[in-house]
């Protein structure tokens, strides 16, 4: 099948979204491929299509786990074999996932950026037949990106077990700089991008300077109607005001990182379907959730780049119909952000004291630890040692950077099981112990394939249909693993700390301090813009689109610069007519002519008439003001 009926049978669309059809056939045609496209404008199906027309898996590098997930559960909606690794899974679940991929008619490998420095992942890759390496959120292989991620250069390292195999890049902000490293990084044969442009026309963008951000908020919400998102700082602000938006009628809820699998699905799907109005989110919210009609986004907090707020604020308006993107701030807001910038870039020292906290939370010897993987308590680990929380989660990014450790963020992972003993054991099992007997034919008409590979299981719903408390399932299941009749992996839902090297003594740890120097001039950097973007009286989109390097992009005329420009224009105009109505009968003295006017303040009409002055319209002979007329002895006041 070619990629117009490949979409049509899996997707149900007839055509192609802008720029989709160009990309896919770059990809076709085996050339690297950067693809820069809008938040919500179809990333994906640009590398499943083409991934689909050609024999072969596709290996897809992303370092969001709740994407990889939802992509995952779609494609197999659709019918198509697709699988992910991420941390969390056991040595043994990944074996069999990779072995699938080399055997088994696998059509999509979902891989964290991570798990390339593996020797045994690379291993199996080189014997799989690679038809495309898609690498999603490609700004963070670059040290000029928002997002850098040190992971993504382990990226590259695929080109040496497929070097004849297409990369094809995918991200919603670059600069030319960050395209650039990205090709380059990537080790593009020549480059090669499809860019659509970064203007939204039906997208508003506001920024005001607001005291009472939460009635403003409530403005804001009434004024505009219908479906939006509020975006704050931390998990307990989605808490709080969605309390606060609740107490007042709005329908509301919250999200975030730390919420389970199941209960961010649910929250998303009443988002979703209008079922929940305002969804109050961290930034952990909206990548891969592609709802049209949202038709406000606030920004309760500074972002801590205009990459991160054009995309956060870009999940506004997908439809085309007329959307707002609200950034309410104060003076403390600025404050906020500075200090945040300083604890991220914590002192050598600093960083090297958390490496050896971490040895010693673990109790890990001297030489131990390698390739260990450990739940890992963020807020406990900091309380332990009195640790700053933003400077610790900084320094573990260090850490990681120089090959350390990784860290990842909360992962939830449902209960897993797989059968050991092949059918005959499992037959005469059966028939040996009858009290297993329900319990084991109750998975087996769910799970079919657990024979192959780990099937997720829910204790919940075994204990309902077996008429059992679940305790009792759980106890069966541990039961049956002791027995060597099958493995079970309970559930996990903690954010997990991997030493890829055995434990050093901190004084021996080896950490780039001029790497530590260039990120923080580059950090700098984006807050500027960010500060810039809300003081500049330019265009609210002229200012984002000259960032990401638009410079002749045309005023928007909705943003609250333009608006104020705006009326700003249209009083001028009153005035103007009245200024003419005024001196008709004759000059006039300056008090008499400022009192003549009746339209605006008194700082208003006095600042209209000194441009005015500037612009020749009006003269001044001696203390007599007039409408443009050659007299003798006329001078223009400057002031």
């Amino acid at each position: 099948m070619n990629s117009v009926e490949i979409l049509h049978k899996y997707w149900k669309h007839e055509s192609f979204r802008p720029l989709q059809e160009e990309v896919i056939q770059s990809v076709l045609m085996g050339r690297d491929t950067l693809a820069l496209m809008p938040t919500g404008g179809g990333k994906s199906v640009c590398f499943q299509v083409p991934a689909l027309v050609k024999e072969g898996i596709c290996i897809v590098v992303t370092p969001l786990i709740a994407l990889m997930k939802d992509q995952v559960e779609n494609l197999r909606a659709k019918g198509i074999e697709a699988v992910a690794i991420f941390s969390g899974m056991t040595k043994r679940e990944v074996d069999i996932i990779l072995d699938n991929c080399i055997y088994g008619n696998i059509k999509f490998l979902y891989l964290s950026p991570e798990r390339l420095a593996s020797d045994l992942v690379r291993e199996r890759i080189r014997h799989m037949n690679v038809n495309l390496f898609a690498v999603d959120e490609a700004h963070c292989i670059s040290q000029w990106g928002y997002d850098f991620r040190p992971s993504y250069l382990y990226i590259a390292v695929l080109r040496t077990l497929h070097p004849s195999i297409p990369f094809l890049a995918l991200t919603a902000t670059a600069t030319i700089r960050v395209i650039s490293d990205i090709q380059d990084k990537l080790e593009f044969a020549q480059h090669n991008v499809f860019k659509t442009g970064f203007g939204r026309k039906n997208l508003a963008y506001m920024a005001f300077e607001e005291e009472d951000k939460i009635g403003r908020m409530f403005r804001i919400i009434r004024k505009l109607g219908g479906s939006g998102i509020v975006y704050v700082r931390n998990r307990r602000e989605t808490q709080e005001v969605t309390r606060i938006l609740l107490n007042e009628g709005v329908s509301a809820d919250f999200y975030h990182a730390g919420l389970d699998t199941p209960e961010r699905a649910r929250k998303q799907e009443a988002w979703k379907n209008n079922s929940t109005r305002v969804i109050v989110a961290t930034n952990a919210f909206g990548m891969g959730i592609d709802k049209p009609d949202v038709r406000f986004v606030i920004h309760l907090d500074l972002p801590d780049s205009l990459e991160a707020y054009y995309q956060e604020a870009g999940r506004a308006g997908r439809d085309g119909k007329k959307a707002y993107a609200v950034l309410l701030h104060h003076r403390s807001d600025r404050d906020r952000l500075l200090q945040h910038f300083e604890l991220s870039f914590p002192p050598l020292e600093d960083i090297k004291r958390v490496y050896q906290h971490l040895g010693n939370y673990y109790q890990l010897a001297y030489g131990a630890g390698e390739g260990v993987t450990l739940d890992f308590d963020i807020a406990d680990f900091c309380s332990r040692y009195k640790l700053d929380v933003i400077a610790t989660l900084s320094a573990l990014k260090f850490l990681e950077r120089d090959g350390w450790i990784t860290a990842t963020d909360t992962v939830y992972l449902p209960s897993r099981i797989k059968f050991e003993a092949d059918q005959h054991e499992l037959y005469r099992f059966q028939v040996g112990n009858a009290a297993y007997d329900g319990l084991i034919k109750t998975v087996l008409r769910s799970h079919g394939g657990a024979f192959d590979h780990y099937v997720p299981v829910r204790e919940h719903d075994l204990a309902r249909r077996m008429g059992k408390r679940v305790s009792d399932i759980i106890d069966m299941l541990r039961y049956l693993q002791n027995a060597e009749i099958l493995s079970y992996l309970p559930q996990t839902d903690s954010p997990q700390l991997q030493f890829l090297r055995p434990r050093v003594d901190s004084r021996w740890l080896h950490i780039d301090r001029q790497y530590i120097v260039q990120r923080k001039i580059i950090k700098q950097t984006q807050l500027d813009a960010v500060f810039h973007y809300l003081d500049s009286n330019t265009c609210r989109s002229k200012s984002l689109l000259a960032y990401f390097d638009e410079p002749k992009s045309t005023r928007c005329g909705i943003c609250d610069r333009c608006l104020k420009s705006q009326k700003t224009e249209d009083l001028d105009d009153q005035l103007l007519a009245e200024l003419v109505e005024v001196l008709a009968e004759g000059p006039l003295s300056i008090d008499k002519l400022v009192t003549g006017m009746r339209l605006g303040d008194e700082e208003a009409r006095l600042a209209f008439i000194r441009k005015r002055l500037d612009d020749g319209t009006l003269k001044v002979n001696g203390d007599k003001y007039y409408l443009g007329r050659d007299q003798p002895g006329e001078r223009q006041l400057v002031e």
